[in-house]
């Protein structure tokens, strides 16, 4: 950027804000409604859901009203006729059960609909009784209304989290309102944006997606911002004129970012590659609000930075020829030139200790384990198991073209078999309420043409898929996150270091998030989502800060050497990264506002990681790693081969100073 085009970044900046706003008044696309699009494809469940969503006539869900109470069989006739369905009591009149359709379209109406149920069944049921609804409508209902209003509370949680800590990062009351205006519209152009995108390619997404992200937008581009602001500060110092100074740190900062974002981009696009619908969008939207992030701090936050004077840093106002101080950071490279072997030893040695826990973890979920607070379908499915030993309130649906073959195998185990709606090409559907899991009643059917769906066979399904995407997805973020590193470098010895340096924290943070999810929040199991998005979003992001960090080094290596050069760019990136990275860490934890395990998990395994990656990792495992390699770190290109060794320490101090 030369100085001319900082003068004219003022006016484009305003321009994208402007064009910004305009687009949310452009509103959302319209979310497609897909019976199937959180089951693998392929899978025996998604094939029953699409029979029987296909069925002719009114489908809907099941839902089931639980009575509970005395119950007088002269009061259920007409409650049944009420709820249209028959009400069917227990052997000794303690509970009755109405099946019920729920006619609504799509996950919002589903919820709608199943809420209206229960104010009329509040409304209906005599003194002495309660009624509750649960079954496969109310459960879905449940996890939609676990959205309702989140989007807003997480949205509104995040904000607060940035601005909190970018008011403690830049100390003056008026700075932090510059990166957080530009980050928020970023925000909420991609939140407009993604669902065009992942409209025109026909992908699926919903509420959680958008919830993803929201956080993953604000972290990468606040981290961005984060950059340009530090080094725009250091260069005020340097440049009398403040459009010089923008001009100065503008090409450093957008190269370094730019690599950045398009690592993540690489990574999270890897779960294009899932069996997954809802999976694949999120892949795809991540992708998309990540390169927005960028497009925002990179040409539109320069331009508002200039717009104001050297009065915006107040009270720390960086005046021209004031001493940029770094001295924190270099006492800790100080120390890392003295032990760089005993350094890189402890932080090796706390890593593989903390990794330990990912030997352990399990994943799979069940439907009553998947909320933080247990919701009404799930206590009075449970509570309906007890009073009705044979009624199941998530029964199987098992589609056949040969239902009474299949009827009388299942009978013959003590199955329960109700037929459901109307056959569609020639499959029809049944409920079946069993004791036996979804393997053992696939078991059963073996020999038939039966496909075994329902929630329960949802849940198993979705566990082999998720096994799947992780053998697949989890080499090839690194392999390509490897060979981007690689071209970008020129090296093969950097890259390697790198990668598996962020592999060593991810395995070290799944450790640490079973460890606090199992014995301190009394989870029993991580959900069969939780490793792989963890996993994909904290190499995508993770390896951000070794990037930051590598990238400065090789520009000082060429000035001071290798091993001084890692030193003097951790010196002058040590600030900025270390806050990067808490903010990062504290704004995946907002994820947990969010009543259900899966993004409580992620967010706590997210945070752990990128602090990891933060604190230890890019302070002193990858810098211990430089000073024990020196130039051979950058095997085989070469960077400092002119250095005078016995000039690079004098050079170094100097270029600290400078930094």
């Amino acid at each position: 950027m030369s100085v001319r085009s900082a003068h004219t970044s003022r006016w484009v900046a305003l321009l994208i804000l402007v064009l910004g706003f305009g687009a949310l008044f452009a509103g959302a696309a319209t979310k497609p409604v897909n019976p199937t699009a959180s089951l693998p494809d392929g899978a025996d469940s998604s094939r029953v859901a699409e029979i029987v969503d296909a069925q002719p006539g009114d489908n809907g869900n099941t839902a089931l009203i639980f009575l509970e109470g005395p119950i007088n069989p002269a009061q259920l006739a007409p409650l049944g006729e009420q709820f249209g369905g028959p009400a069917i009591p227990n052997e000794d009149l303690t509970a009755a059960l109405i099946p019920v359709q729920v006619e609504a379209e799509g996950l919002t109406g589903n919820a709608e609909a199943v809420n209206e149920l229960r104010d009329q069944v509040a409304a209906a049921v005599p003194e002495g009784v309660t009624g509750r609804v649960t079954g496969p409508a109310a459960i879905q209902a449940d996890l939609s209304n676990v959205f309702s209003g989140a989007s807003f509370l997480l949205l509104g949680v995040t904000a607060a989290i940035v601005a909190v800590l970018l008011v403690v990062t830049y100390r003056s009351p008026i700075l932090w309102i510059v990166p957080l205006l530009v980050i928020g519209v970023a925000d909420r152009v991609a939140a407009t944006v993604v669902t065009w995108v992942l409209a025109a390619v026909g992908a699926s997404w919903d509420e959680s997606t958008l919830g993803i992200l929201s956080v993953l937008v604000f972290g990468a581009g606040t981290n961005y911002a984060l950059l340009l602001i530090s080094r725009y500060r250091d260069e005020l110092t340097r440049h009398e004129d403040r459009f010089a100074a923008m001009a100065a740190a503008w090409g450093p900062t957008a190269k370094t970012v730019t690599l950045s974002a398009v690592t993540v981009a690489i990574g999270v696009g890897c779960l294009l590659l899932s069996l997954t619908p809802s999976t694949r969008g999120l892949g795809l939207a991540s992708a998309v609000g990540v390169l927005i992030a960028l497009f925002f701090a990179v040409f539109c936050l320069p331009g508002m930075l200039v717009l104001f004077g050297r009065w915006i840093f107040w009270p720390k106002r960086p005046d021209y020829g004031t001493e940029v101080n770094h001295r924190f950071w270099d006492r800790i490279g100080g120390r890392v030139r003295r032990r760089p072997g005993v350094i890189a030893g402890a932080s090796l040695a706390l890593l593989a200790v903390a990794s330990l826990g990912a030997l352990q973890i399990s994943t799979g979920l069940s439907q009553a384990e998947q909320f933080l607070d247990t919701p009404e379908s799930i206590t009075a499915a449970e509570d309906l198991g007890q009073a009705f030993p044979n009624q199941s309130a998530t029964p199987a649906q098992v589609a056949t073209t040969q239902p009474e073959d299949v009827t009388a195998v299942l009978e013959e185990t003590g199955a329960t078999v109700t037929p459901s709606g109307q056959p569609v090409d020639g499959w029809t559907a049944l409920q079946v309420s069993t004791e036996a899991d979804t393997g053992q009643l696939r078991e059963t059917l073996t020999g038939t043409d039966a496909l075994v769906g329902g929630q329960d066979a949802q849940l198993y399904d979705t566990e082999q898929a998720a096994e799947r995407d992780r053998g697949i997805i989890f080499p090839l973020v690194l392999a390509l996150i490897f060979l981007a590193l690689v071209l970008v470098l020129r090296s093969l010895v950097a890259p390697l270091i790198m990668v598996a340096s962020v592999l060593l924290t991810n395995l070290a943070a799944l450790g640490l998030g079973w460890w606090i999810s199992t014995g301190v929040l009394g989870f029993t199991t991580f959900d069969s989502t939780t490793p792989l998005y963890s996993f994909v979003f904290l190499v995508a992001l993770g390896i951000d800060y070794t990037i930051f960090l590598i990238t400065r080094a090789r520009d000082d290596a060429r000035r001071v050497g290798t091993k001084e050069g890692v030193l003097t760019a951790l010196s002058a990136t040590g600030g900025v990264i270390t806050s990067a990275g808490i903010l990062l860490a504290a704004v995946f934890a907002a994820l947990g506002v969010l009543p259900l395990v899966v993004l409580a998990q992620i967010g706590i395994v997210i945070c752990i990681g990128v602090l990891l990656d933060t604190l230890v990792v890019r302070t002193l495992l990858v810098p211990s790693i430089v000073q024990l390699l020196g130039e051979k770190f950058w095997w085989p290109s070469r960077v400092d081969s002119k250095v005078d060794p016995r000039t690079a320490t004098t050079e170094a101090v100097t270029g600290r100073a400078d930094a």
